[in-house]
């Protein structure tokens, strides 16, 4: 019997800083069936039943929730990483999301990491959510320019012991790793994939498929020939397209497209567009 083929979903991240709605009216119209909630600021964001209805009303499904890890979320909900995985996998529970993203420890999130080796895996199994950790990137400084990497080595050792994994093509790009071999090394434990494309300047620029220098349609295709069954996230910088409704909605619905075709996704029939979300 085949694998059951990847589900595409739209990320929220292309909207921080903006309400929750416009995610979900602008992935509905462009003919998405999920998205990624990214928690941010955004009271809806937050909250499992708002989130949940704003995704019903719209005929769509929440495959994943991102933790605020980010620095300008920081202090949503809690500063302490272990907290904010404990209310992530909540809200998950309430609204019915089977995945949490996270971020792996700083070099100085020693207890962080502890915690993450061994009381993660319980966790889980006593709620059913999978929480799923990001290969990240060296931040400030790098090694190569005489200074010391933070966290996320290029050699990925911060991710080694750890069940479930998610695979962001952006970061991979900064640190210099082949998508290809990365999917092998993470093989069986990648849960999920953040797809976006990379400038290959050095710097995290999650630029829409196609507007970058990376082999996205040759790494869908091996991800499709392996069998994966997760889910691949488009999480892209779209703030050039914000105030241009028609042109955002050509290139979402372009890169979902390019995304299915190298999947080799089969969808259902949609008639039209679906009604803006109020």
């Amino acid at each position: 019997m085949a694998s059951p083929a990847p589900s595409i979903l739209f990320s929220s991240a292309a909207f921080f800083g903006r309400p929750l709605t416009d995610t979900v009216e602008a992935a509905a119209n462009a003919g998405y069936t999920g998205i990624e909630v990214m928690v941010t600021k955004d009271p809806d964001s937050q909250d499992p039943r708002r989130m949940r209805a704003l995704a019903a009303q719209a005929g769509l499904t929440i495959g994943a929730l991102h933790a605020p890890c980010l620095l300008l979320t920081r202090r949503v909900w809690t500063t302490d990483p272990v907290r904010k995985i404990y209310r992530s996998i909540e809200v998950a529970q309430e609204a019915g999301i089977p995945l949490v993203v996270v971020h792996p420890p700083f070099r100085w999130q020693r207890e962080y990491q502890g915690w993450l080796l061994e009381r993660l895996a319980g966790l889980e199994e006593r709620t059913g959510v999978t929480v799923a950790l990001e290969n990240m990137f060296p931040f400030g400084k790098t090694e190569d320019r005489g200074g010391v990497a933070l966290h996320a080595n290029p050699d990925i050792h911060e991710l080694d012991g750890l069940q479930h994994l998610v695979l962001d093509t952006s970061h991979a790009a900064v640190a210099r790793h082949d998508l290809i071999a990365l999917r092998r090394t993470f093989g069986s434990r990648l849960r999920h994939v953040h797809l976006s494309d990379n400038a290959g300047r050095g710097w995290d620029s999650h630029l829409p498929p196609g507007q970058g220098v990376l082999p996205l349609d040759g790494f869908l295709a091996d991800l499709a020939v392996s069998g994966y069954a997760g889910s691949v996230s488009l999480e892209v910088d779209l703030r050039r397209y914000l105030t241009d409704r028609p042109a955002l909605r050509e290139v979402m619905a372009t890169m979902r497209e390019r995304c299915e075709e190298a999947l080799r996704v089969d969808r259902p029939a949609v008639a039209g567009t679906r009604a803006a979300v109020r």
